[in-house]
């Protein structure tokens, strides 16, 4: 895409430009830098040359959570703009793994891992992306072909010292940890994926700033004109403290039942709920700006605004009439039934639970053969969902309500380990 300094633009073209502008920056954490964004822009409305958007994934996990969407959701937004999406698998990054935020080397995964992971993830994407408007590709096309003489070219771009400026390796390199030096080709790989792509803008989130700026700078060793980095900010799960992650049991996967999806999302802390319908909800930027206004004065129950939000969520993954069902399942539940309203709060260690452990910890049964016996005799609901098997292993999230007969209830709050 040629800069637009020189193009003459209508005064229609020009609002167009301002509105996707607009829509580009919402929720964005920053974007470097926002005056080539402008310039790219221009030049695409001027052309009718769609940008290319390039967003990367390491299968390195098999399942996508509401985390994972915020950026798809801009990936989506910027499809729906006209423009065209490279979605790359990393399936020869993945092999290696971004050391971002991590303490020490990753484990590196087998190829069959990588594949199957792989096909997890694209079982699941185009529950977010337009894939008529979405590329699919993978970086072991152009990077199992490098020569080492061209490796050696990639490594030459980037001195040790640069490399150490990133905080993760800083930390280990200062406690003597080991840094192999595998790690160090991760963000020259990651960046040479915009070199084969010619990528116009690169998304990530604000954990990935080294290498997206990394694109830039090989792609100006290239000759090419460099992406703009758009950096979306890292959701904080149901325990409104650390980010989402399958791991801490603080997540709502996208591929969970209906009512779990539903259920988890009532348990979204209030004080988060304007930054969920930010990141994560369709809402207009103009019915954006209510919502969060009704909720910081009070005229919007928050209550409310996870139904709305609870309803958007099931609807856009599994259609209108499987949100029918699961808000009718809620009223039932928790809004026709017998659930007081002072259902005592315990503290509890956020991660994975078998349930039996679980209701004694949160002392709805005296003893596992107790909790076995209510598991038995269905009595046991976790967010309104009986639990029928008493082998079952649950993840904890904060809010979550978990009820024995009709009468016992406690809700989970969740802390860190």
């Amino acid at each position: 895409m040629q800069k637009s300094a020189n193009l003459s633009l209508t005064s229609n073209q020009e609002r167009e430009v301002q509105r996707q502008l607009a829509q580009i920056r919402r929720g964005v954490v920053e974007i470097v830098p926002e005056q080539d964004l402008v310039q790219k822009l221009r030049a695409s409305i001027a052309t009718g040359q769609p940008l290319r958007v390039k967003l990367g994934m390491d299968p390195t996990a098999p399942d996508i959570h509401l985390g994972h969407t915020v950026v798809l959701n801009k990936v989506a937004q910027l499809q729906a703009m006209g423009h065209i999406a490279h979605l790359v698998i990393g399936d020869f990054t993945g092999q290696i793994g971004d050391p971002t935020d991590k303490s020490e080397t990753r484990k590196q995964l087998t190829p069959k891992q990588v594949e199957d992971n792989a096909r997890t993830y694209k079982e699941q994407v185009f529950k977010v992306l337009d894939p008529a408007k979405t590329e699919l590709v993978y970086n072991s096309t152009w990077l199992a072909a490098l020569r080492f003489a061209e490796v050696v070219r990639l490594a030459s771009t980037l001195t040790v010292a640069r490399m150490l400026e990133r905080e993760d390796f800083t930390k280990r390199f200062r406690e003597n940890r080991p840094i192999h030096v595998h790690e160090f080709f991760y963000p020259l790989m990651q960046a040479y994926d915009s070199v084969a792509l010619h990528t116009d803008i690169e998304l990530g989130g604000t954990d990935q700033k080294f290498n997206l700026l990394m694109g830039r700078t090989l792609q100006k060793e290239f000759g090419q004109q460099e992406q703009v980095a758009v950096m979306m900010p890292l959701l904080e799960g149901l325990d409104g403290v650390h980010k989402m992650s399958k791991s801490l049991g603080n997540y709502i996967g996208i591929n969970e039942s209906t009512l779990q999806m539903y259920g988890k999302t009532m348990s979204i802390p209030d004080r988060l709920m304007p930054r969920y319908f930010e990141l994560v909800s369709q809402v207009s930027n103009e019915d954006l700006t209510e919502i969060v206004r009704g909720l910081t004065d009070g005229s919007y129950h928050p209550r409310d605004a996870k139904m709305r939000l609870a309803r958007e969520l099931v609807v856009r993954f599994f259609g209108e009439a499987a949100a029918d069902a699961a808000v009718q399942h809620w009223r039932e539940v928790f809004q026709q039934g017998d659930i007081p309203t002072d259902i005592p709060e315990i503290s509890i260690t956020h991660g994975r639970y078998w349930v039996v452990r679980l209701l004694v910890e949160l002392g709805l049964a005296q003893s596992n053969s107790e909790a076995r016996r209510a598991v038995e005799q269905g009595a046991v609901r976790v967010n309104g969902q009986r639990v029928e098997d008493v082998n079952s292993e649950l993840d904890v999230s904060d809010g979550m309500v978990v009820q024995v007969g009709k009468r016992r209830f406690s809700r989970c709050r969740t802390s860190g380990v």
